[in-house]
């Protein structure tokens, strides 16, 4: 099986395409590499963008992309996906940087483009605002949880982290703990979107920073139980939720386990079910307010 092995970026569409593009530069401090008419780019450092923003009715995450192995053949992905009964397109040219890519809508609507990419943009960590160090994951309430999670496993060769109960469920592309969430609410809409920092130093700076900027944290600072990352949750200016998180699990997929760090309650700490517990949400007490689920 040809698996994905990195979220590349996550697309958006938002009403106020200079508003947002203010914030993801000014405030989360990413880089604009790119703009057109009603399309923006914008990148942390290494690939040529890790946002998308187009102009659009209303906020929402409407494209993920991802990457496989530049040895991979994407012919063969694309055969993979469609032995699943799912309608494939191929696309010359589809963005910067991308020469070529398969794409196809998952089980709950949201257009997945998959490709290879060897170029390096090469870009410099920015010196103002959050600067954190990577798109890390997106995450998504859905209408069938289970279906939804089947799907990113069995096409995308994604692989089950952890679950909170039958509702919940953690999504590994790589060795990061998840790198797509998917929470079964009763809809299909986006939940957040999280970018990775360097530590607990950087998590404060970054609370403050946005403090300063006018932006109130919805729920953190904390520590997951599920992931066990610290993190610390916001509202955009389109009123999407951004979460900044660090310290997050790590697999060692050979052993089978994930990296043994002093907070976790497990020795070793592998993929299970959790229980419904505030302790899953956050190991320090504070659980998130309804405004979360918003």
């Amino acid at each position: 099986m040809i698996r994905v092995s990195k979220i590349a970026h996550a697309s958006y569409e938002t009403p106020d395409l200079d508003q947002q593009v203010e914030y993801y530069t000014d405030v989360m401090g990413l880089s604009l590499v790119a703009k057109e008419k009603d399309t923006a780019y914008l990148a942390s450092t290494v690939d040529h963008h890790s946002i998308v923003l187009r102009r659009g009715p209303k906020a929402q995450c409407v494209r993920l992309g991802f990457q496989i192995p530049m040895e991979a053949d994407l012919d063969a992905f694309d055969k993979q996906v469609s032995a699943h009964g799912i309608k494939t397109t191929r696309k010359k040219d589809p963005g910067p940087s991308i020469s070529e890519a398969v794409t196809f809508e998952d089980a709950k609507g949201t257009v997945m483009e998959v490709f290879k990419r060897g170029a390096f943009s090469h870009q410099k960590f920015q010196q103002k605002g959050v600067v954190p160090f990577k798109l890390g994951h997106v995450a998504f309430h859905c209408v069938d949880v289970k279906k939804v999670t089947k799907f990113y496993c069995d096409v995308l060769g994604f692989r089950e982290s952890d679950w909170m109960g039958d509702f919940f469920s953690f999504l590994r592309c790589g060795p990061d703990h998840h790198t797509i969430n998917l929470m079964g609410t009763g809809s299909n809409r986006h939940f957040h979107t999280a970018f990775e920092l360097r530590d607990w130093s950087h998590m404060h700076d970054a609370c403050d920073f946005l403090s300063l900027r006018g932006f109130k944290l919805l729920w953190g600072p904390g520590r997951h139980g599920i992931g066990h990352n610290l993190f610390a949750y916001h509202r955009a200016p389109n009123g999407l939720i951004t979460e900044t998180f660090a310290e997050l699990d790590r697999m060692n997929e050979e052993l089978g386990y994930f990296e043994p760090r002093p907070w976790h309650r497990d020795n070793p700490q592998k993929p299970k079910v959790w229980e419904k517990d505030p302790s899953a949400s956050n190991l320090w007490g504070i659980m998130p307010p309804d405004e979360m689920m918003q």
